[in-house]
């Protein structure tokens, strides 16, 4: 029996990746094609499977990389074909997403299918530009419409009058090439000059934008200021609350580009911590995690493990490689013996505590030379210590703890690679809009980044987490450049905060 298909049709919110519903993420998990807008969080890309086929679409303003009626024969085609389709359009598909001209074509070819609702920006927007779109104060009413169609042309289906005159709050999308003839038409219409008007672009992502006039002056300000689309405006008295309650872009690190160069798997936290602070984040990663080339030599070290009378972790990746290693030869947790744990920092730390295990050593500087003099408190000589770490480190924890009289063993859990994928354009991105601070957690991150062959961007720094990340950084640009004094992820975030609040 055949495999029957399905398509989903699902709003991937406004932009901001709170603002996905866990619907939309189950959808995305688990399809076998993925048909995606440019209007879509990038970051929405990494929940897909592996082998999922990605597909952009790319429509934008006039812009379109896939035309409709083929987009609409795509997604019939692939799930006749028995897969799994989600179309993942920004906001919610069924307004103003043409999702209901999808819906009606998978309808017609007899293709199950199910629709699932978005945040718009229509509403997110003015929301984080500190505009509620009603309030009892100012109005009862919301009036949504597309600004796309021409107001000057004869047959709109838009009554710019009715408009005009209608009460309450107005919003629409898909208006900034035509705003000029907008607000002419809707004073035309009757509706005060003086009526207050905000445009937001970007809305809910750290690129997020936001100018306000009066129906007047709001064209020039917008052309003076050369705003672009895509934005949502908003039309009414509501405009004048945005004074006291515009939270979103008085956050620290409002307005701030910056760009996170760790792996894949492990840049989500901080660039969480960054764009919770206002950021407007760059995910760029220039390593990836890979297995040993002596993967044979690894397993042995790990089912040897037990009987050592230490183990040092000198990183997140090398806990996950080793546990999991570990877990696939022992079924019990209590197989790892008496042995003392040691862990590098407190990022280290909180990865060993997954795995249901106390750290016995933590260093008061997080860094190799920290860890050596943390162990001259311990009485380590011929005793047996196994460094977990990558193929390529500094011989710091060997020589130093060598010298304190103990026997060290090398267990190479993984190795670090150029990153050559970038399914997000993050590279090309940098290019034309460069950035305000590039970020660097360890000396690897440095040196594969100026491998990509990118131009360092004019006016931008550079925040490394510790000093020999830093001196990597110096060796290799010459660049305004801050360093953590607090070697992990949150001290790093620290020393940015502050470096752009002081």
């Amino acid at each position: 029996m055949s495999k029957q298909g399905i398509c989903y049709l699902v709003g991937a919110g406004p932009g901001d990746l709170g603002l996905v519903t866990l619907k939309a993420k189950e959808c995305i998990e688990k399809c076998d094609v993925l048909v995606y807008d440019a209007l879509s969080s990038a970051e929405l890309i990494g929940w897909t499977k592996k082998g999922c086929e990605l597909i952009f679409a790319g429509k934008r303003a006039a812009d379109h990389a896939i035309p409709q009626e083929q987009i609409n024969a795509l997604i019939v085609e692939k799930t006749l074909q028995g897969k799994v389709v989600t179309r993942l359009k920004g906001g919610d598909p069924m307004i103003f997403g043409r999702g209901g001209e999808e819906a009606a074509e998978l309808a017609e070819a007899g293709v199950p299918f199910e629709i699932v609702p978005g945040i718009s920006s229509t509403i997110a927007g003015p929301a984080y530009a500190g505009i509620p779109v009603t309030h009892r104060d100012h109005c009862s009413q919301l009036t949504i419409f597309t600004g796309h169609e021409d107001p000057t042309k004869d047959d709109s289906s838009l009554d710019f009058e009715q408009l005009a005159q209608t009460r309450g709050t107005k919003v629409f999308v898909m208006g900034v090439s035509r705003l000029r003839g907008i607000c002419e038409r809707f004073i035309a219409g009757g509706a005060a000059a003086g009526t207050p008007i905000a445009l937001t672009r970007w809305a809910t992502t750290g690129k997020h934008q936001t100018v306000q006039g009066t129906l007047a002056t709001i064209a020039d300000i917008v052309e003076e200021k050369k705003f672009k689309s895509p934005a949502v405006a908003v039309i009414g008295e509501v405009v004048k609350e945005r004074e006291k309650i515009n939270w979103f872009e008085s956050r620290p690190l409002f307005g701030k580009r910056i760009v996170v160069t760790r792996t894949r798997e492990q840049a989500g936290g901080l660039s969480k911590r960054l764009g919770e602070l206002g950021a407007d984040v760059i995910e760029l990663p220039t390593i990836r995690i890979e297995h040993p080339q002596n993967k044979q030599e690894f397993a042995e070290s790990v089912a040897e493990s037990h009987t050592y009378d230490w183990l040092i972790f000198t990183s997140p990746n090398g806990v996950e490689r080793f546990f999991d290693a570990f877990y696939a030869t022992y079924q019990d947790a209590r197989s790892l013996g008496g042995c003392r744990i040691a862990a590098i920092g407190p990022s280290t730390e909180a990865k060993i505590r997954e795995y249901r295990y106390a750290v016995d050593l933590l260093p008061q500087k997080f860094v190799a030379e920290g860890l050596v003099e943390a162990f001259k408190n311990e009485s380590v000589e011929h005793q047996k210590i196994l460094w977990i770490k990558a193929e390529e480190t500094r011989d710091v924890v060997h020589d130093g703890l060598t010298e304190l009289g103990a026997i060290v063993d090398h267990c190479l859990a993984y190795r670090t690679v150029p990153e050559t994928s970038d399914p997000t354009g993050a590279a090309q991105q940098l290019r034309e809009e460069g950035a305000d601070l590039i970020t660097f957690t360890s000396a690897s991150t440095v040196d594969h980044f100026f491998k990509m062959g990118l131009d360092w961007p004019e006016g931008c720094e550079a925040a490394c987490i510790g000093p020999v990340t830093h001196k990597a950084f110096q060796s290799q640009c010459g660049a305004a450049s801050i360093e953590s004094p607090q070697h992990d992820i949150a001290g790093l975030v620290e020393t940015i905060l502050q470096h752009f609040t002081k």
